[in-house]
């Protein structure tokens, strides 16, 4: 169950928050998912895990970041660390939510990169459009696996292995559906190293705004991550990095009761001069106009 309340910023919801099972706590959720679900949030918000989110009816919007998606069942949704996302559903929607951490994934799969390697997790695209499912097989499959992983995980004598393999099922099968509608000629290499960069901008991108912080987080040079930056995103480092800025001040402006002096402070910007200055280079618009605009906006539609 949601709350919209406002707040002075946008919470950050670790698994914690929604596990009961103390034998489960820091590792992985899954069960079914439908409008009653008891566990008050307020929208929108952040998790610092993953989520995977399969629908198989009702309707509505799910909007992620700064991209608004239509909700066509059957149909699964994915998030990654750190993404804010506010879910708008119709009272019969019905499905299921895998919440996993890092550390569950990589208990058993040694492949540290594996989770960057799908391409619904921190989308080099900077995008997180859904997975539409067609064919009725591929959704009754998955369904059964969802269905399965609740199974298992409410069970007295559950197996983390278990679970964990029905979770690499549901992923690769994602994978292969999800695969068939992108075309990419980057190197697989490349396409981690920019993830990497993107999970690393996440984490630290309110005290951190150099691109030589994050080429040494990853080990390369500041010249060599620009370049391959450029290659994938089509985008300089340093836009990425501006656009992120730009990001969490509309976020702010429009999801909490911060007003600009707070926001410029929380993002460690100089002075609020500085950061309506540079708002406004971008959007044309000073930050409370903005906020204003939208929020007009919001009540007229």
């Amino acid at each position: 169950m949601a709350t919209n309340k406002k707040d002075n910023k946008i919470p950050v919801y670790s698994l914690d928050s929604f596990v009961q099972n103390a034998s489960q706590q820091n590792y992985f959720r899954v069960e079914p998912f439908d409008a009653n679900r008891h566990f008050q949030v307020a929208y929108p918000h952040r998790h610092d895990f993953y989520e995977v989110l399969f629908l198989h009816t009702g309707k509505g919007l799910h909007i992620i970041d700064s991209h608004a998606y239509e909700i066509k069942p059957p149909c699964v949704f994915f998030l990654s660390p750190g993404q804010a996302h506010k879910l708008e559903l119709s009272k019969d929607i019905e499905g299921y939510i895998f919440l996993f951490t890092t550390e569950f994934y990589a208990l058993f799969d040694f492949n540290k990169n594996k989770l960057l390697e799908f391409p619904f997790f921190f989308s080099v695209e900077q995008s997180n459009p859904p997975l539409y499912i067609h064919n009725p097989t591929d959704s009754m499959f998955l369904k059964e696996l969802f269905i399965r992983g609740c199974f298992e995980s409410n069970t007295a004598s559950h197996s983390m292995e278990v679970t964990h393999t029905i979770l690499q099922l549901i992923l690769l099968t994602c994978n292969q559906l999800y695969s068939k509608n992108i075309t990419t000629h980057a190197p697989p290499k490349s396409q981690i190293i920019v993830k990497k960069f993107f999970l690393a901008l996440e984490e630290t991108y309110i005290y951190n705004y150099n691109i030589e912080f994050y080429a040494q987080q990853l080990s390369i040079t500041a010249n060599h991550l620009s370049q391959i930056i450029k290659q994938i995103t089509g985008k300089s480092a340093g836009s990425i990095i501006q656009e992120k800025r730009l990001v969490e001040i509309k976020r702010l402006l429009l999801h909490t009761d911060m007003n600009v002096g707070q926001i410029a402070e929380h993002l460690h910007f100089n002075d609020i001069s500085y950061m309506t200055k540079f708002f406004k280079k971008y959007m044309n618009i000073t930050p409370l106009h903005y906020r204003e605009k939208e929020l007009k906006n919001a009540d007229n539609k």
